[in-house]
């Protein structure tokens, strides 16, 4: 690769790049590359992909997302890719069994809701969509024995994930060992110039690297994003955990969720979520030091994210709810219930109304000082509600206005 001059616009391109991300490999090949594409003003080729396995992202998942776009804003070509082919092998990394392989009719509907939501954060007029059966099916039998001729078993069994699975006698799959291959082989199909994933690809995203070397092509560049952690803190955010804000969630509850997190993990989201600059950051993260409410920071944060999947009213009005809330009132909007069987046990009141998942959760809620009806605290788990209209709240968060008859 010649050698082309570093700018001051290609550091700070340097800098969008390594902003949050947990390695850029290798740096100094990346910063090459910026500097020819700032010489040339050849957009680089950036690809992420993602396999429909779920229709549903949470801003967990924009991580990378968020990146993407960043880079996108500096002018290069981002590559959207919907590994519906490879989601048919079921990606295994970080497993330590053999992901069941999606349905063709389960790829095409969680495809379609994909993109959709993705666009929420990319910029769907200068987004490239691909899908890797495009150059996958045509494929082959032969032409997949021809690829896998270009890597090793014992290569593939440096993947910690596989190791660990066969020290204790776990099954591996054979076709397993085709899900790195492919996902590399679309670097060649897409001839990137940089792929991004999460930590837990840094294996199949080197794959990609290694192949284009196997077909003369010029190596990708790899970036890893960290895996953000969850409402809690602690485990990465899933909706499995229910430590998770979905991007498609309604704005009061994504406020409300967002002004619950801690003040340490709220810099965390701050770097990863936000697109404010970093300079903006670090002042603002120096006035809290000093002093200033985090809060305020924290109220900035939900705003801006709001906003990003919402709007600027929804964020307007997401913030006033919530203060309406926190002096002790009730949204201005709730679900009206209607329920047969008056008077009612309270814990099957509230598993009916579906502000509980079941009576024995309901029970442990009341427990906790966690219930309320017309504001005030139900302590006694034997209440039998009576005929008529009350608003029931259940945390800080769930409303309903149940009337029994």
């Amino acid at each position: 690769m010649s050698d082309f001059p570093i700018t001051e616009q290609v550091r700070e391109a340097m800098a969008v790049s390594r902003r949050g991300c947990d390695e850029l490999l290798p740096e100094a090949d990346w910063l090459r590359k910026l500097a020819r594409s700032e010489a040339t003003g050849q957009p680089l080729r950036i690809k992420l992909g993602l396999d429909p396995t779920a229709p549903d992202l949470h801003v967990g998942h924009t991580v990378v997302l968020n990146k993407m776009r960043q880079l996108q804003d500096l002018g290069h070509q981002v590559i959207f890719l919907v590994g519906d082919f490879t989601s048919m092998i079921g990606d295994p990394s970080g497993r330590n069994t053999t992901r069941p392989p999606l349905t063709r009719e389960q790829i095409e509907t969680n495809a379609r809701t994909y993109y959709d939501q993705a666009k929420l954060v990319l910029d769907p007029g200068k987004t490239e969509i691909r899908y890797n059966s495009e150059w996958s099916d045509p494929l082959g039998a032969r032409g997949m024995i021809q690829l896998a001729a270009r890597y090793t078993v014992a290569r593939m069994m440096e993947r910690d994930d596989f190791r660990k699975r066969f020290e204790s006698n776990t099954p591996i799959s054979v076709h397993e060992f085709l899900y790195p291959l492919m996902q590399g082989y679309d670097s060649v199909a897409l001839k990137s110039d940089l792929e991004l994933g999460g930590t837990d690809q840094k294996f199949n995203l080197l794959m990609g690297r290694h192949l284009q070397q196997e077909y003369g092509q010029e190596p990708q560049c790899i970036l890893t994003m960290p895996l953000l952690e969850g409402l809690d803190g602690v485990e990465k955010m899933s909706k499995s955990k229910n430590n998770y804000i979905a991007i498609t969630e309604d704005a009061n509850v994504m406020y409300a969720k967002l002004l619950s997190i801690s003040d340490e993990l709220m810099w965390r989201y701050y770097t990863l979520l936000s697109f404010r600059p970093e300079p903006e950051l670090a002042k603002l993260k120096g006035e809290v030091a000093a002093g200033r409410n985090p809060k305020d920071a924290k109220v900035m944060l939900a705003r801006e994210i709001v906003t990003r999947f919402h709007s600027a009213s929804a964020a307007d009005a997401a913030e006033h709810d919530f203060a309406h809330r926190a002096r002790g009132g009730v949204p201005e909007e709730i679900d009206e219930v209607s329920l047969a069987g008056a008077p009612m046990a309270i814990g099957q009141l509230l598993k009916q109304a579906r502000l509980a998942p079941s009576t024995s959760e309901a029970l442990r809620l009341i427990d906790q000082g966690g219930v309320r009806i017309d504001g005030a605290v139900v302590s006694d788990k034997a209440l039998k509600v009576a005929a008529g209209t009350v608003v029931v709240q259940v945390g800080k968060r769930k409303f309903a206005r149940v009337t029994l008859s």
